[in-house]
């Protein structure tokens, strides 16, 4: 009974471990759920739209290819939206029903008074856009335009030759844009696919207890050998020979016996190594966690690291179809690339003093302070060069509640390579959606600057008007206000409005700098100071605690005279010269231009202490002009 067991052991084993087996090959089903769309080339972008990428969990592995150059990108649906403007673009869906990727020409129709914050209606048209004619090459400048590469929009973006695939995890209301250089027709073929849970949970349980099975087979036919020696042993009560004795066999030679054993031993020693290598090869081929069923109480999530974060963890109330969606100008994942760019772009014009290149990202009092600047080093070249722009980390990320263009974002970078340096506050502006982010305002943090909490960046940030109310002091106030009392210091009229402790500027350019310019001139000469507020606008968003961050520019103007009738002229060498370029006396005297740039924060009416006043976060002050007195 025991070989019987053991060879019906040895079947359920061969069943179990063949199943186990199967469900591994033959029966096991794809790792990846694919689908695919082609297009004839007729418009130079294709949009894959956000249910075409949620048409199956996990996340998504894209390929494009059938063209010279491949672009991918990915943003938020509106903002893709709202940089193809009206130009036609293939739009990929999933129909549900049958399983498959749709695509169909959308085409924004042109109104006569299209306003900035709304798109006009789309249309879908079923003539194909003709493509550009192959022959012709491309304008530089109409391929600039009509270039997506570079654009802050995108969270991210790829470009490859010929063919591109990338994998990204993103979630509700992101679309993929893609393109070969803008003007040329699109990828002919697009893919997207996505992982699927090709998971076995019993293949481990078979291919164990099939080994298991096995090893009891194997037991099974040991006992039964053993069982069977005993049996076969000397018994009791047998008849006797003649004489009373068994009769005997003859004894074979010696040789033999020894050999016989020899064989004997060997072939027992196979047969106890056949499990022994089996059975870890069963272990080792079962090892993986698809292979055994999962008891977690919740499955794990279908997507991770979203590209961007949702705006609001709260419910919100349905938004009107004709009111324009509030969100915010950008996300942090977008934020840091852009910061990641724009210090790169910086250091290189930085470098080679180039204030036409740095118009395409500095404007306002920014760029006039970098193009001043190199142009003092460019007569001076020991003259320091303005404060590099830090990449990371990025410690405060705020940006405008906005429903269109122009967008405004706040942020405070620090140099991660010298803690020593201060933070510098930088505020951007996007004035378009083909248009990248520009500094208007660059400043460093004042030493233990106390910047009041803020809303996170998926919420944003509400801008105030100049003219509000709410707090101590409108907004479009503040730049006069406090032009004053760099002028006056303390007899000032808004001398109490804004708090002296850590204001270094006023000892740099208030009465006590003022006063130290004029002691150290000879006594044939004197200065005389003027402050204006600039043209670059005020931009204020507003804080957790119903305040305001407020960034707003001053100009002071530092004439010198002379008083005894003679000449005067800026030193030789000195940064007046190298900019001016004025190298002789006057009579009439010479004049220098400082651009300031102001962070304050301005606490709002009623809320709790009364007496609060205007703090001076941040600033930064450069020569800007210099000329003779006119």
């Amino acid at each position: 009974m025991r070989f019987v067991f053991a060879i019906v052991a040895f079947i359920a084993a061969a069943v179990m471990i063949g199943l186990g087996i199967a469900q591994r090959t033959v029966f096991l089903e794809p790792d990846r759920a694919a689908l695919s769309a082609e297009f004839s080339g007729e418009t130079a972008f294709i949009v894959v739209e956000p249910e075409a990428l949620a048409a199956q969990p996990g996340k998504q592995t894209i390929s494009a290819s059938g063209s010279d150059t491949v672009f991918v990108s990915y943003g938020r649906s509106a903002d893709v939206e709202a940089w193809l403007g009206e130009t036609p673009y293939q739009s990929v869906s999933f129909d549900a029903e049958r399983g498959e990727l749709t695509s169909e020409v959308v085409t924004i129709a042109p109104v006569d008074d299209p306003l900035p914050t709304e798109p006009a209606p789309a249309t879908v048209t079923p003539t194909p856009t003709p493509t550009p004619e192959a022959d012709v090459a491309p304008d530089p400048e109409a391929l600039a335009a009509a270039s997506p590469i570079g654009s802050d929009l995108w969270l991210d973006e790829f470009t490859a030759e010929r063919t591109l695939t990338t994998t990204v995890d993103v979630p509700e209301d992101i679309s993929v844009l893609i393109a070969s250089d803008g003007l040329s027709p699109a990828p002919t073929l697009v893919e997207l696919d996505w992982p699927v849970d090709d998971a076995t949970p019993m293949a481990g349980p078979l291919l164990a207890g099939g080994a298991i099975v096995f090893l009891v087979g194997i037991g099974l036919v040991i006992s039964g050998f053993v069982h069977h020696r005993r049996s076969r042993g000397p018994r009791r009560n047998l008849p006797k020979g003649p004489r009373g004795k068994l009769p005997s066999a003859p004894k074979p030679p010696r040789r033999n016996q020894v050999a016989g054993g020899r064989r004997a031993i060997g072939r027992a020693k196979r047969i106890a190594l056949v499990p022994v290598f089996l059975v870890p090869a069963i272990a080792l081929s079962a090892c993986s966690a698809d292979y055994w069923p999962s008891f977690d109480q919740a499955d794990a999530p279908a997507t991770s690291a979203p590209a961007t974060p949702p705006a609001s963890g709260e419910p919100t109330e349905t938004v009107e179809p004709d009111e324009p969606t509030v969100q915010p100008a950008v996300s942090v994942p977008q934020m840091e690339r852009i910061m990641r760019r724009l210090a790169v772009f910086t250091g290189e014009v930085d470098e080679a003093r180039d204030a036409t290149l740095a118009a395409e990202r500095f404007t306002g009092p920014a760029l006039e302070a970098r193009a001043a600047n190199y142009t003092i080093r460019g007569n001076l070249p020991d003259h320091p060069a303005p404060p590099a722009i830090p990449a990371s980390p990025l410690t405060l990320t705020l940006p405008q509640q906005v429903s269109g263009w122009p967008r405004t974002v706040l942020t405070i970078a620090k140099n991660a390579d010298d803690p020593t340096i201060a933070p510098t506050a930088l505020v951007l502006v996007q004035e378009s959606p083909r248009e990248n982010y520009h500094v208007l305002y660059s400043m460093a943090l004042a030493p233990e600057a106390d910047v009041p909490e803020v809303a996170p960046a998926s919420i944003g940030a509400a801008p105030i008007s100049p003219e509000f109310k709410g707090l101590v002091m409108p907004t479009g106030q503040v730049a006069a206000a406090y032009a004053d009392v760099l002028l006056k210091g303390d007899e000032s009229e808004f001398a109490a409005a804004f708090d002296p402790e850590g204001d270094l500027l006023r000892e740099q350019l208030g009465v006590t700098g003022q006063q130290a310019i004029n002691d150290g001139l000879p006594a044939t000469a004197d200065a005389t100071f003027s402050n204006a507020v600039g043209d670059s606008p005020t931009v204020a968003l507003a804080t957790n605690d119903a305040g305001a961050l407020v960034t707003v520019s001053i100009n002071q103007t530092e004439k010198v005279v002379p008083n005894d009738g003679g000449t005067i002229g800026f030193e030789s060498g000195a940064p007046g010269a190298a900019l001016s370029g004025f190298t002789e006396k006057s009579a009439k005297g010479v004049q220098r231009e400082i651009g300031i740039q102001l962070l304050f924060y301005v606490p709002g009416v009623g809320t709790g202490d009364e007496n609060q006043q205007i703090r001076l976060l941040g600033w930064s002050e450069s020569l800007v002009a210099a000329s003779e007195v006119p």
